[in-house]
């Protein structure tokens, strides 16, 4: 390791840069681990966040520590064959480790998003609590450290697009999950104290695990939209939630 490249300019303009779009990036790592952790007692789940985070840190450190070897994903492994009614898929698709790991990651986001939507339409996360208080901390780490999987290795392929130095990208690691830790209690407070939040979130989540089976079929969808519309829902419901609250205040005033 050469922490000598912080002498040029260009690698703290390249911190910057990464690491602001790994806090971005992340965000969808802290609402699924806040959304799941909400399961468990109180107690937990502050110390389940920050495991959560933790592993994601040393996940991405350990892959860019291996940046050679993860790169090897990308090569092909095998090829579909031409689908001539598919515009995408005319010429043949040539799947790589990383498409697969992609595709199963979006597949189980899709699952288990709508999963916790059923749950909280139906009224079951009391029971679900009482389950996970006893044995569920495990099961829900397993899943923590699954989809922390599958963003870390997103995450660090979008990082070496960006800087040369992996220097650079284990500072603007640490950096970011060290920011998202500090704020990942304030998150997860708003959303889970808001049960109309806790639905666009995992709304959100579904798109994030289609937009992920989609990069793995190699159909490129700008991200800048999915989180366009997502800020704009979110906006949405901000008016809806001030809304609620101030015709709550008239109704105790006429009361």
């Amino acid at each position: 390791m050469d922490f000598s490249v912080f002498s040029d300019s260009a690698a703290w303009v390249s911190l910057l840069t990464l690491t602001f779009l790994e806090v971005v990036l992340g965000i969808d790592n802290i609402i699924f681990i806040s959304i799941i952790s909400n399961r468990l007692p109180s107690d937990q789940q502050k110390r389940v966040r920050n495991y959560g985070l933790l592993l994601a840190m040393v996940f991405r450190l350990i892959l860019l520590l291996s940046i050679s070897w993860i790169l090897g994903f990308t090569e092909p492994i095998f090829q579909i064959p031409p689908i001539t009614w598919v515009e995408s898929l005319k010429d043949g698709l040539a799947i790589s480790i990383k498409d697969l790991i992609l595709m199963a990651g979006g597949l189980f986001l899709i699952a288990k998003s709508t999963t916790e939507i059923f749950h909280k339409m139906e009224g079951k996360e009391e029971a679900q609590k009482t389950l996970n208080a006893g044995k569920g901390l495990a099961i829900i780490l397993a899943q923590i450290v699954l989809i922390d999987l599958v963003f870390s290795f997103d995450s660090i392929l979008t990082a070496v697009g960006l800087t040369p130095w992996v220097e650079v990208m284990m500072v603007a690691v640490v950096i970011s999950i060290l920011v998202m830790m500090l704020f990942a209690g304030v998150i997860s407070r708003f959303v889970n104290n808001n049960p109309s939040l806790q639905l666009l979130a995992l709304s959100f989540l579904i798109l994030i695990g289609f937009l992920l089976i989609l990069e793995g079929v190699h159909l490129e969808v700008p991200k800048g939209y999915l989180y366009f519309g997502v800020l704009y829902a979110l906006f949405i419901e901000l008016l809806n939630m001030r809304r609620r609250r101030r015709a709550l205040k008239m109704e105790k005033k006429q009361g």
